[in-house]
């Protein structure tokens, strides 16, 4: 396991301040269902945006694996999941691959904004007929002159309605397949470009998506991210970072129901015992904590590995799987061991189980990575490769 070293520490206990207040009525902002917009000014008051972004943008200027060990803190600080979430996608859809990718102009245009927080961001990849399979993207963007132009809709864009800056994942070559993929950067405003409304949703009430739909939607060259072709290639790269960062807040967020399940079993009494002194309780809080652990290793583990420039291909698959079943898992575990209570509103826990059935869904379904670990190990199977259109 890493040992976090003092200045760390620091900066994680730094950000410990802001979580009573971004928890405050998150049960209540979950039934409304709506982006917390006073929140959003304290997460942009507290700095936590800043976290991987150099020093020249306003960044904090933190490496991937101390980016995490903060925001698995405000997993566990922080009550409002949807709100998590939304924090995770800004940092990670557009701020990440601009960073990384981006020119000089499109970084001094973009970058500050993101690390103060004054432009939400957000990425659109998946479509109504492409969910997991990327490829089979049917927005398409067409070079003219100095321009492209951009026509299709992306679909389940997690911060949509509430963004200001997209990263759009388009085909500019359809003969090239995975290589005719390119990203753009799309301002909210821009002709031809539009925001349906809010989708309503299961679980993750509080981060808002939407459909986005582009109608000879004219975006210049220069914002391109990267070159022309470069898409898939930095979608896998944001994939990595989104999975990290995603399910290491989720980390925290079963720290804190874990202690809380622990605490409810030594105070809980039924038929004059504790209710924790049941082996079928203590199983449940046992396999919680084993879920915790193996997540929490296999995150950091990777993360590692990934800025070692390993081959992280399966290891982040198997770290989706666990962190995302494990929660699930988890969640409904708590509310079984809270019982009555449990399924009650008040508690919150109903609200944690139902933001918990997402992760096994969003950043690639556990099926899906299930069949990436197969492939990769060299077992046949699965559809046949699929020509270009």
């Amino acid at each position: 396991m890493i040992e976090w070293n003092e200045q760390q520490r620091a900066l994680k206990e730094g950000f410990e301040r802001w979580h009573e207040a971004l928890s405050a009525g998150h049960i209540e902002l979950d039934k409304h269902g709506s982006f917390p917009h006073a929140k959003w000014e304290l997460i942009r008051e507290s700095g936590i945006l800043r976290l991987p972004f150099d020093e020249a943008w306003g960044g904090l200027g933190q490496d991937l694996l101390t980016t995490m060990y903060v925001l698995e803190g405000l997993g566990y600080g922080c009550r409002d999941g949807g709100l998590n979430f939304s924090v995770a996608t800004h940092i990670v859809s557009t701020g990440i691959p601009v960073q990384r990718f981006g020119s000089s102009e499109l970084k001094q245009y973009c970058l500050p904004r993101i690390c103060d927080g004054t432009a939400i961001a957000a990425h659109a990849i998946t479509e109504p007929e492409s969910g997991s399979d990327a490829l089979s993207m049917r927005t398409a963007a067409i070079a003219d002159g100095g321009d492209y132009i951009i026509n299709g809709s992306k679909v389940f864009v997690t911060n949509g309605p509430v963004a200001d800056l997209f990263v759009v994942y388009a085909r500019t070559n359809p003969k090239l397949g995975a290589m005719g993929v390119t990203a753009f950067l799309v301002e909210r405003g821009t002709p031809g470009f539009s925001i349906g409304q809010p989708i309503e949703k299961m679980g993750l009430k509080t981060s808002p998506l939407c459909e986005l739909f582009f109608d000879d939607c004219r975006v210049p060259a220069r914002n391109v991210v990267g070159r022309p072709g470069l898409g898939f290639s930095i979608l896998d790269y944001v994939m990595k970072w989104e999975i990290l960062c995603s399910f290491i807040i989720t980390v925290g967020e079963m720290q804190h129901r874990f202690e809380r399940c622990v605490e409810y079993a030594k105070t809980r009494r039924q038929f004059n015992r504790p209710i924790g002194s049941f082996q079928s309780v203590a199983n449940k809080i046992v396999e919680m904590k084993i879920g915790l652990e193996t997540a929490r290793n296999w995150l950091y583990l990777t993360a590692s590995r990934f800025l070692a420039n390993e081959n992280v291909t399966v290891d982040i698959a198997i770290a989706k799987l666990i962190a995302s079943e494990s929660n699930l898992s988890s969640a409904m575990n708590a509310v079984q061991i809270f019982g009555g209570n449990g399924y009650m509103t008040e508690y919150g826990l109903e609200k944690e189980l139902r933001n918990a059935v997402a992760g096994t869904i969003y950043s690639g379904t556990s099926e899906v990575q299930r069949d990436r670990i197969a492939r990769m190990m060299g077992l046949p199977g699965g559809p046949e490769p699929r020509k270009p259109v």
